[in-house]
C-alpha cells in the first residue's frame, strides 16, 4: 500500500516493485492469468507476421492486453470476495464472481474477434 512519506523517484520505484508483486501473485495463483499470458506471448509473433499495418498489429496487442487487464481485475475481485465470505455461500459473493467472469469472457471474444479479422483481412481481402 502506498506510503505517504515517500515522494519522487523513491515512490515511482516502490510502486513498480509492487506492481511487479502483483503480476507474479496473479501469475503463481491464477491458472486463467497464466494460460492467457502464454497465449500473449505465443501469438505476438504471429501477430508481427500477419499483420499488414501498424494499426493491426496495435489491435493484436492492444486486445491481448486487454484481456490480461480483465483477467488481473477478475482475479482481484475473486481474491476480495473470497476474504470477505470465506468458505460461506453468498448470492452477491456469487454475483460479483459472475460478473468479473462475463467481462473475461467479453475480453476474450473481443481479442477473438480481433484476431479473425485481421486474418479475413490478411488471407481473403
Amino acid at each position: 500500500m502506498a506510503d505517504p512519506t515517500f515522494r519522487g523517484p523513491k515512490q515511482l520505484l516502490k510502486a513498480f516493485q509492487w506492481t511487479i508483486q502483483g503480476f507474479k501473485s496473479a501469475y503463481q495463483v491464477e491458472a486463467s492469468f497464466r494460460l492467457e499470458v502464454w497465449l500473449f506471448i505465443v501469438l505476438l509473433p504471429v501477430a508481427i507476421w500477419l499483420a499488414q499495418t501498424p494499426a493491426q498489429l496495435f489491435v493484436l496487442i492492444a486486445t491481448g492486453l486487454l484481456l490480461l487487464l480483465v483477467e488481473l481485475i477478475n482475479s482481484a475481485i475473486e481474491a476480495v470476495v473470497d476474504l470477505v465470505v470465506g468458505t460461506k455461500q453468498h448470492p452477491l459473493a456469487g454475483r460479483a464472481k459472475d460478473v468479473g467472469s462475463a467481462a473475461v469472457f467479453l475480453a476474450l471474444c473481443i481479442y477473438g474477434l480481433a484476431w479473425l479479422l485481421v486474418i479475413y483481412t490478411r488471407f481473403f481481402v
